[in-house]
C-alpha cells in the first residue's frame, strides 16, 4: 500500500497547502488529489501544484462528469498530462442530483449509462486511432439531435496523448462499484472501511472484474491491476475523543446534509455498515437545522471504521488493518506536515 494526500476543495477562499504538498513530493508520496463541488474547480489548483512539484502524481477526485463534455474532460486530461510529464491521474465522478441538477443544470437520470459512455469516449480520444464518433444513449458525436446544424465533423485530437492515462471513478452504490471495477483503472471510495470490504464491496468488485473479460493484451482484470484508493482522514492526538470531534463535523455534513431525505448516498452507506439508526438520526437532526447535535451523534465506532485517529501507537495498530486489506493507495486527509511525516514513518515501520 502506498500513500497519497487528499486536499479536497476550497471553502470561501482557495488556500493551497503548498508546503505540505512539497514535503509529500520530497518524501515520495505517490499522489496528491484535489476535488470540486460547486465553488473551486479541481483542475486549476492541481495545475498550480504541479508546477511546484517534481514527482508526485496529480489526481482529480473528482472531475464532475455532468459539468463537462467527455471531449472537454479529455482535453483537460491530455493537457495536464503533458504539462506534468505524465503525472496526471484522471478521477471522474457523477456527483449527486442536488449538485448536478441544482448547479450544473443537467439531468441526473441514467447515471450508470453516463459513466460508461463517458469513459468510452474519453478512452477513444486518448487513443487517437481515428476521428471520434459515438452513438450512445446520452452522447452522440457528432451531435445529431434536436437543433443540430448537420455540420458536425468527426475529429481527432490535435494534441498527442498518452493512450493509457489512468481513469479512476468515484463510486458508492453497489451497481456503480461494479461498473467501476469493470471499466476503470482505479476506484476512489469515500468512507471506505477495510473491515467491511469482504461483506459490502468484494462481491461487486469481483463481478465487475468478471464482466470486464480479457483485455486486448490477454490480461484479465483483478485486484493486481486495479487501484483501490480511498480517502482516509488521519488525526494523531493523544486524546481519542478530541480526535473524534475533529472529524464529526465532516461525517455529519455528508451523512446528514449531502442529499435529500431518502436520497443521500452517504446515509445509505452508513446504514450498510451497520449504523442505520444512527445515520437516520444524524440526517434528521441535520436537515432540521441542529447541526451541532447531528455532529455529536456520529459514533466513534463509525469514525474508527473509516479513519485513523488517536495516539501514534493506536494509529499504528489500526493502520495494520488497512495494510491487510486490498487497498493499494491510501489518500490521507491530514491537517499538518507533522502528521504526514508520522504516517510515512509508520508505513516504513510496518512494511
Amino acid at each position: 500500500m502506498r500513500l497519497g494526500i487528499m486536499l479536497g476543495y476550497a471553502g470561501r477562499r482557495i488556500e493551497l497547502p503548498i508546503e505540505l504538498v512539497k514535503e509529500a513530493d520530497r518524501l515520495g508520496v505517490y499522489a496528491t488529489w484535489t476535488a470540486e463541488a460547486y465553488g473551486s474547480d479541481t483542475v486549476s489548483p492541481l495545475a498550480w501544484l504541479g508546477a511546484q512539484t517534481q514527482n508526485i502524481k496529480l489526481g482529480t477526485a473528482i472531475m464532475q462528469m455532468p459539468g463537462r463534455t467527455p471531449a472537454n474532460a479529455a482535453m483537460t486530461a491530455m493537457t495536464m498530462n503533458q504539462l506534468s510529464n505524465g503525472r496526471f491521474l484522471m478521477g471522474l465522478g457523477l456527483s449527486g442530483p442536488q449538485v448536478v441538477e441544482g448547479w450544473h443544470g443537467e439531468s441526473y437520470a441514467r447515471p450508470l449509462t453516463r459513466s460508461r459512455e463517458y469513459v468510452d469516449i474519453v478512452r477513444a480520444i486518448f487513443k487517437r486511432e481515428s476521428p471520434v464518433t459515438y452513438d450512445g444513449k446520452l452522447y452522440q458525436i457528432p451531435y445529431q439531435g434536436k437543433g443540430a446544424t448537420g455540420l458536425g465533423k468527426p475529429l481527432k485530437s490535435t494534441l498527442e496523448a498518452q493512450p493509457d492515462i489512468p481513469i479512476y471513478l468515484a463510486a458508492i452504490g453497489p451497481q456503480n462499484v461494479q461498473l467501476t471495477a469493470e471499466i476503470a483503472d482505479g476506484w476512489l471510495p469515500i468512507f471506505f472501511s477495510p473491515s467491511k470490504y469482504d461483506e459490502i464491496y468484494k462481491p461487486h468488485i469481483e463481478a465487475g472484474f468478471a464482466k470486464a473479460g480479457v483485455a486486448e493484451d490477454g490480461t484479465s482484470k483483478s485486484i493486481a491491476n486495479f487501484d483501490i484508493a480511498p480517502t482516509v482522514s488521519v488525526v494523531i492526538h493523544d486524546d481519542v475523543e478530541v480526535a473524534y470531534n475533529m472529524l464529526r463535523p465532516f461525517l455529519a455534513l455528508y451523512i446528514g446534509g449531502m442529499g435529500a431525505k431518502g436520497k443521500n448516498f452517504y446515509t445509505n452507506l452508513a446504514g450498510r455498515y451497520g449504523y442505520e439508526a444512527e445515520a437516520e438520526e444524524i440526517q434528521d437532526l441535520y436537515l432540521a437545522g441542529d447541526k451541532g447535535m447531528a455532529m455529536m451523534k456520529v459514533p466513534g465506532a463509525l469514525i474508527d471504521d473509516v479513519a485513523l485517529v488517536g495516539p501514534r501507537e493506536r494509529v499504528k495498530e489500526r493502520l495494520s488493518l488497512w495494510l491487510d486489506s486490498p487497498v493499494t493507495t491510501m489518500n490521507m486527509t491530514v491537517f499538518d506536515v507533522e502528521t504526514l511525516r508520522t504516517m510515512v514513518e509508520l508505513m516504513a515501520e510496518l512494511t
